[in-house]
């Protein structure tokens, strides 16, 4: 597996008032391409950035989920949304879903047309007659919604820890659930109104709003997200690393310090929901067995115009996938469903 590095230029696209760049891995194979050649983008959660799909952990040394696909004939590209690790971040709120996804439609624009013409990297022949995949987890999902039902990019999407209907992050058993603010998405952010107040002035858990809210649950016990994000056979070190760091400041490789203030929308019901209900190409929903999904058997019912919905739930897998030890189930789930999808194009 060979990767490129890219900065993508999306001044135009985002309009935030300011040069924006995009941070992207293009990870290609050494073994032939796929027939059709495939390519999957993938899109990081909050918290985290383009090589959550890239690390290998401690037992692996393949490259990750990257690594996975390319060794299947994929071309895999790792995108940092803006806002996120190393693309363009903003002070104030100039990132919406809109601007975000549209940043997000360039890059991939941009990857298929230099992989068109032959300029991604020598000796890398042009691919064309392209499959694209969009696969996005958790926040990465939310944002890959918008970009498909507002701009149609891809044949088909993977929504990976993610709720087309309500995303909501469970509690340990036994422990007070973290309470969310309901914000109208597009509303002021600067002196936002949530509109469930009254729940959560009555709520028990912890409430978080961003940064600082989770950094001071955090340092109160342990991180809230912690049982949702790691399942109990995890090694204890990565869990530790992963969770610890926003309050230490010991940023791993997948991590990204930074997101933009319009993630807190996304867990209010129905968030996405048009987008979601607009997006006609083929769907996986794919969950671990612990995650924000309350009930994976109903999010079909989100993606109301798409006619082909797989769902899938791997066992001991937490929220954040690609740390668990049945991550490589999960990954040839993925692998699977792609190949499918650029299947039955072929046969239109």
């Amino acid at each position: 597996m060979r990767a490129i590095e890219l900065s993508v230029d999306v001044t135009d696209v985002a309009g935030i008032g300011m040069a924006a760049q995009q941070a992207v891995t293009v990870h290609l194979p050494d073994v032939p391409l796929s027939d059709p050649p495939i390519v999957c983008f993938g899109f990081p959660g909050g918290g985290y950035c383009r090589r959550y799909y890239s690390f290998d952990m401690p037992d692996s040394t393949g490259g990750g989920q990257a690594g996975f696909h390319t060794e299947r004939g994929w071309i895999f590209v790792g995108v940092d949304h803006l806002g996120f690790g190393e693309s363009t971040v903003t002070e104030g709120n100039e990132l919406q879903f809109e601007n975000v996804a549209a940043g997000n439609g360039a890059v991939v624009s941009e990857v298929m047309r230099r992989l068109a013409d032959g300029t991604l990297d020598d000796g890398f022949a042009p691919v064309v007659g392209a499959v694209t995949l969009g696969i996005g987890q958790s926040m990465g999902a939310g944002f890959t919604i918008v970009l498909q039902g507002q701009h149609g990019t891809f044949d088909g999407v993977g929504i990976l820890g993610y709720s087309g209907i309500h995303t909501v992050v469970p509690g340990r058993p036994g422990q007070p659930t973290v309470a969310w603010p309901w914000i109208p998405r597009g509303s002021d952010l600067d002196n936002p109104r949530p509109l469930n107040a009254s729940a959560l002035a009555a709520a028990e858990g912890p409430m978080v709003v961003g940064k600082e809210s989770l950094e001071a649950a955090a340092q109160a016990g342990e991180n809230p997200f912690q049982w949702t994000f790691h399942y109990d056979d995890e090694p204890a070190e990565i869990v530790a690393a992963d969770m610890g760091a926003i309050v230490s400041g010991a940023w791993r490789e997948w991590h990204s310090a930074t997101a933009p203030p319009c993630g807190i929308y996304m867990v209010a019901p129905g968030a996405v929901a048009l987008e979601a209900a607009s997006i006609t190409v083929p769907v996986l929903v794919a969950v671990g067995e612990r995650d924000v999904v309350p009930d994976p058997a109903l999010e079909p019912k989100a993606f109301k115009s798409s006619k082909d919905i797989s769902v899938f739930v791997c066992p001991r897998m937490g929220h954040m996938h690609n740390f668990a030890h049945t991550r490589f189930v999960f990954w040839q789930k993925i692998h699977s469903w792609g190949t499918a999808v650029a299947d039955l194009k072929s046969l239109r």
